[in-house]
């Protein structure tokens, strides 16, 4: 993995290291415009040994086209995971993400430790969050966390890696994060900016060094060559950034869970809201659904139709679904915190009971949770002004119009991208330059605002 060549300093890489894959853009830094890119897999699994990630960071560079000509780059990652490294700098044991559950007691037990928590960390303890798999190992593998040197999260162990360094070349002086991915530990407290040791050593039985915290558009090192590296972020904090979001903006994510973000100019943290840092130097409260896009998944296979089918039937049925109502906690929910509870189907009469329906309660249902979730940030302080709805299904015609429907605020799609890359590479192109650059992103639709309330009047009535 090279960098640039000398002099070279009108391109820059944003790299996504997601749970499913790793993502690499080189950008046009003046414009934001892709140049090129490259992608490789990661292995499937709620635990992952790192050095698959390194792999695929290196054969996505090189499906990119390289780093020769590139000015800087930073790497985004998937949020939370444990990374425990010992005093040579090797990883332990394999890595557990954030989608992994085993520490959900571990988050009970830290929440009831410590009620103050939220107010030193922004967030309640969840399974996805570091501290707590730093406690599942304590009491899980107590060899293993008694080996335990230093902590990282995916993108940080990455950005450390492209420095060169790792086994046999353990500074852990040189290991850095930002502060969206510090503020998803839960022993970071994104109001002081200060790690909270009394949480770590709670966590873990010891203390242990954790990266230096960077901040906006600050530089971690450089490649030999002279290519810049950026303190990376967190996945919805890139995405954020790749968005261009500023104050007044929401971002909706649809995806196989739900996402609703916004950017806010003052810490904000509550008991369902997540008080995350984001990767400007403001905040982004986060709350988050388990049930999105898959909820049309399976109202799909049930009809036997595709997703662009579905969307047809729905616009064929009236705003409400004739009293249809569908509560899509399919395998649990997150935001509201129900683990055991399932789907339910409301108001079935012989004349409310049909495919078009069925196919528009699918889309309410799932929107009308997302809904809820903004107001949750709302309830917080967030002032909501404008929406971004992304994700996959955002560009299907009937999520969209319904989303105006059930959504108070506009709703604009942006055009279809690999926003936390971009994100990246927008930080990138911001240490390279010294300022936050203002990328265009253009919009694939921008529906009519057509708010129909009776939509999540009768979804709250069931509920």
């Amino acid at each position: 993995m090279q960098g640039a060549a000398p002099g070279a300093r009108t391109l820059v890489a944003g790299v996504d290291s997601s749970t499913q894959s790793c993502k690499v853009v080189i950008a046009d830094a003046a414009t934001g415009s892709v140049v090129r890119e490259g992608r490789a897999p990661h292995p499937p699994g709620t635990e992952v040994d790192p050095e698959a990630w390194w792999v695929a960071l290196d054969e996505a560079i090189t499906a990119a086209g390289g780093l020769e000509d590139v000015a800087a780059v930073s790497i985004a990652g998937q949020q939370h995971g444990m990374v425990a490294l010992d005093a040579a700098g090797e990883v332990i044991r394999p890595a557990l993400l954030w989608n992994d559950t085993r520490s959900a007691h571990a988050a009970a037990q830290l929440t009831t430790e410590f009620p103050d928590i939220v107010a030193r960390t922004g967030s309640r303890p969840v399974a996805s969050f570091t501290a707590t798999k730093l406690r599942w190992l304590r009491d899980a593998e107590p060899e293993n966390a008694s080996r335990v040197h230093a902590v990282a999260l995916p993108h940080d162990w990455l950005t450390w890696r492209l420095r060169g360094y790792g086994p046999g070349n353990a500074d852990f002086t040189a290991l850095v994060t930002d502060r969206s991915d510090a503020s998803g530990t839960s022993y970071w407290n994104p109001h002081s900016g200060d790690y909270d040791r009394e949480l770590l050593v709670a966590a873990l039985g010891h203390d242990a060094i954790l990266p230096r915290v960077l901040g906006p558009g600050e530089a971690a090192g450089a490649l030999p060559s002279g290519t810049l590296i950026g303190a990376g972020a967190g996945d919805n904090a890139a995405a954020a950034l790749g968005l261009g979001a500023r104050e007044g903006d929401v971002v909706v994510s649809i995806g196989t869970s739900g996402t609703v973000f916004a950017v806010a100019g003052s810490p904000v943290g509550a008991d369902a809201v997540a008080g995350f840092a984001d990767a400007s130097g403001l905040f982004l409260p986060l709350v988050a659904t388990l049930n999105a896009a898959r909820v049309l998944d399976a109202i799909a296979g049930l009809l036997a139709v595709s997703h662009d089918e579905l969307g047809r039937l729905a616009l064929g049925a009236a705003p409400g679904s004739a009293g249809l109502v569908l509560q899509p906690w399919f395998e649990g929910e997150r935001t509201p915190d129900r683990p055991d509870a399932t789907a339910t189907l409301f108001g079935m009469t012989l004349a409310a009971t049909t495919r078009e329906n069925l196919a528009r309660a699918a889309i309410e249902g799932l929107l009308c949770g997302l809904a809820d979730g903004l107001d949750a940030v709302r309830s917080a302080g967030v002032d909501a002004r404008r929406i971004l709805l992304i994700g996959g299904a955002a560009q299907n015609p009937a999520v969209s119009t319904i989303a105006a429907q059930v959504f108070d605020v506009p709703v604009v799609v942006p055009e279809p991208g690999e926003y936390v890359a971009r994100g990246a590479a927008a930080q990138a192109a911001w240490v390279a330059s010294g300022t936050r650059p203002d990328w265009t992103v253009p919009l694939a639709t921008e529906p009519a605002s057509d708010h129909r309330p009776v939509i999540r009047e009768q979804y709250a009535a069931r509920r």
